[in-house]
């Protein structure tokens, strides 16, 4: 199997993995969200990383040693501007559902995540059928989580909702797009977290693990305003103390981090396989993939449940151009050097 393929196929778990992860969120029914959420980034964005980059990368204190303080920086702000993300996103899909959240957000992401890489490292393949590849498989990303968008929008619509579940659903909504925009920023961190990659491999890592030296500072930055926001949440709400009881709402927490950290692991191994263009056509092919699994997830656990016909067609019409987008960014591997 090629690397491509092999990339490709781990994009596709990936992408299933990712979709998965907030499910068991819906089950947590004595805790608070800040409660879940809080659980969720020790496990995902601390303890998984820490311990992920210790077991695969040989003299890790080293390898941060010897990297410049600015691409630590560099990718450690990358990793907090998507760590504001992550709060928007896990506050969006209280307010909107999965399905519409997942939309909204990885469609933004993926055209700004994969266009800013492109833009700025292959520049001179704009003007050719790679470039024209890629970028005619974005614009299908577009078009597909906009479908989804309607689709979602009208079944949310078809309840003859008041004031105030207006009010939330237009909130859900700008916190998605903002979302979109700051989530793109961890694809970024991979892009240009070549040089912390380089340094890894200098001291022994091999090449599908280096990828976990950028991971650790990018996602411990990233957990900085997910504990400040939950803590703060815990003292306005008096929430606490939810932690005293649904004890096995922390096995729903790990299971979130570990098929969240497991997606993300898998997505930078599958852009090592897909060479220098994988941050670029990895990014939107993982997103696209992402929102057919969770529009899957959407059905199977009610979120469509009597909304008509209509809506359910045009989101199936969205998951269908999405799968037109995976075929062209497949396609399109086939012209980059």
């Amino acid at each position: 199997m090629s690397n491509t393929s092999s990339g490709i196929l781990t994009l596709i778990i990936a992408g299933i993995a990712n979709a998965s992860f907030t499910t068991p969120m819906k089950y947590a029914r004595n805790w608070a969200w800040e409660n879940t959420w809080l659980a969720w980034t020790v496990f995902a964005l601390v303890v998984l990383p820490l311990a992920v980059a210790l077991a695969t990368i040989p003299n890790l204190s080293m390898v941060y040693r010897t990297a410049t303080p600015q691409i630590i920086l560099e990718v450690g702000g990358f990793g907090a501007g998507w760590g504001v993300a992550q709060v928007f996103f896990g506050l969006a899909v209280d307010m909107i559902g999965i399905t519409l959240a997942f939309s909204i957000v990885l469609g933004t992401s993926a055209a700004v995540g994969s266009l800013i890489p492109m833009l700025s490292l292959h520049r001179e393949h704009l003007n050719s059928t790679a470039g024209y590849a890629v970028l005619g498989a974005i614009v299908f990303v577009l078009v597909g989580v906009t479908l989804c968008a309607v689709a979602g929008r009208m079944r949310d619509g078809s309840g003859g909702q008041n004031v105030s579940s207006q009010k939330r659903m237009s909130q859900g909504l700008l916190l998605a797009i903002l979302c979109g925009l700051l989530a793109s920023l961890m694809n970024l961190g991979i892009a240009f977290g070549t040089p912390l990659v380089d340094v890894a491999r200098s001291f022994g890592a091999n090449r599908l693990n280096a990828i976990n030296a950028v991971w650790l500072p990018l996602l411990l930055a990233g957990a900085v305003p997910n504990v400040l926001y939950c803590a703060w949440l815990m003292k306005r709400n008096g929430s606490g103390s939810r932690y005293r009881v649904g004890h096995s709402h922390w096995a729903l927490a790990a299971i979130m981090a570990i098929c969240w950290f497991g997606s993300t692991l898998l997505y930078g191994i599958a852009a090592g396989q897909l060479g220098s263009w994988g941050p670029i056509l990895g990014w939107p092919l993982f997103m696209s993939l992402i929102v057919i699994t969770a529009t899957s997830l959407g059905m199977f656990t009610g979120e469509w449940k009597d909304c008509g016909p209509v809506p359910i067609r045009i989101q199936w019409t969205g998951v269908t151009v999405l799968v037109l987008a995976i075929f062209v960014l497949a396609g399109s591997s086939g012209y980059l050097q």
